[in-house]
């Protein structure tokens, strides 16, 4: 586990910074919502909600995204805390 994990991700958080904090999260992000920006130039640039807006994402399925994403990190710290 990173040490350098932060507390909640956020529309605003770069996809550059999301994916080295959380390389689980990329195939979720790739697999379910078709954002393979996370591995291109731009995700140096942009943020989770301007790669999923220019994937047509809309306002609502894009704050769906962030919570789903955040109840998996969730899970993750719970069953860190447990071993």
């Amino acid at each position: 586990m990173r040490s350098a994990r932060l507390g909640r991700i956020t529309k605003t958080i770069n996809l550059g910074e999301l994916s080295n904090t959380y390389p689980e999260l990329v195939e979720v992000l790739v697999n379910d919502y078709g954002l393979h920006c996370v591995g291109c130039m731009a995700a140096a640039f942009e943020t989770l909600e301007e790669g999923a807006k220019a994937h047509g994402f809309s306002d609502q399925e894009i704050a769906k995204m962030v919570k789903k994403l955040n109840q998996m990190i969730s899970k993750e710290k719970s069953a860190a805390r447990e071993e």
